[in-house]
């Protein structure tokens, strides 16, 4: 028998609207496909959609998806005959979101279960002392070779943290229109896609807050699929691509988006063609002090 969630609102078409929209883009992951869902139908708040968009997968995930949203009302399953890509994936999810509020979730992460509730509950806080916010987001569990950790991410993003790294992560929890006011994924940038919206979303609704607890985790695994580990030249192209958006940014605020582009992250040799780049943006000692803390930390990892 299909399950409804509790507490559900009537939305203007008469349907039951749900507090919380999860987007889930997948293709070809159907084993971590299956945790990750289940992540999310754990979830201790139960008046919540999961918005599944299959892109074009073939090993059986169509099939696992039709038969979940048949047994389990909350999950809606949607495919593409042909891969899209992630961004257009997830736009088509948050273009159809009913709910009040909207996050995401990568294929192969999971939820731990109190997230949702923890982030209704936390909005509900800030809203009523009048703090304002443009979106949420929370630590992380990391898992990789080296086992677990947690993240130590900062307790305010503001646009000026953004340009120096990506401070909140791959998945905030906003209300629908701020994804949609803000122009939504950008579904041509070859990386960063995630760094881009954020810097939208705050630059246009301000900071995004904290919830200072690891309610997401992250498989920091090596895979060849991994779009932040793939080539130079598509992290520079982001760059390029955020920068044009921006054309008011400072020497120094495009400088430190650039210096991003050289993070241990991506394991990418520097060459003095990258520091020559750097240094046409501008030449001042706080520009020179932070490429030389770079390149120490560089030479150190």
């Amino acid at each position: 028998m299909p399950l409804s969630p509790p507490h559900a609102r009537t939305g203007a078409a008469g349907d039951c609207a749900p507090l919380v929209s999860v987007y889930l883009p997948t293709k070809d992951r159907l084993p971590r496909l299956r945790a990750a869902v289940d992540s999310v139908l754990a979830q201790s708040l139960a008046d919540f959609e999961l918005i599944v968009v299959n892109d074009g997968s073939r090993d059986g995930t169509a099939a696992y998806l039709d038969a979940l949203a048949a047994q389990d009302a909350r999950v809606r399953a949607l495919h593409h005959e042909a891969p899209l890509g992630a961004p257009a994936s997830r736009n088509e999810a948050l273009r159809l979101a009913r709910g009040t509020w909207v996050t995401g979730l990568d294929d192969d992460d999971q939820f731990h279960p109190g997230r949702l509730e923890a982030f209704v509950a936390f909005a509900g806080l800030m809203q009523r002392h009048g703090l304002a916010f443009s979106a949420l987001y929370s630590q992380d569990e990391v898992v990789g070779a080296q086992g677990r950790r947690c993240t130590r991410k900062q307790s305010r993003a503001a646009f000026e943290d953004l340009l120096l790294r990506n401070c909140i992560g791959n998945q905030v929890f906003a209300r629908r229109e701020v994804f949609l006011e803000a122009g939504l994924y950008d579904e041509g940038m070859p990386a960063w896609q995630d760094l881009d919206l954020n810097l939208r979303i705050v630059g246009r609704f301000g900071p995004a807050l904290l919830l200072d607890a690891p309610y997401y985790v992250f498989h920091d695994d090596e895979r060849p699929d991994r779009i932040s580990r793939k080539k130079k030249d598509r992290i520079m192209e982001a760059y390029r691509r955020i920068a044009a958006k921006w054309p008011q940014l400072p020497a120094r605020a495009r400088q430190n988006l650039y210096l991003q582009t050289l993070s241990a992250y991506y394991r990418f040799p520097i060459t003095a063609g990258d520091i020559s780049a750097y240094l046409r943006l501008g030449i001042a000692p706080g520009s020179l002090a932070s490429l030389l803390r770079l390149l120490i930390h560089r030479l150190r990892t």
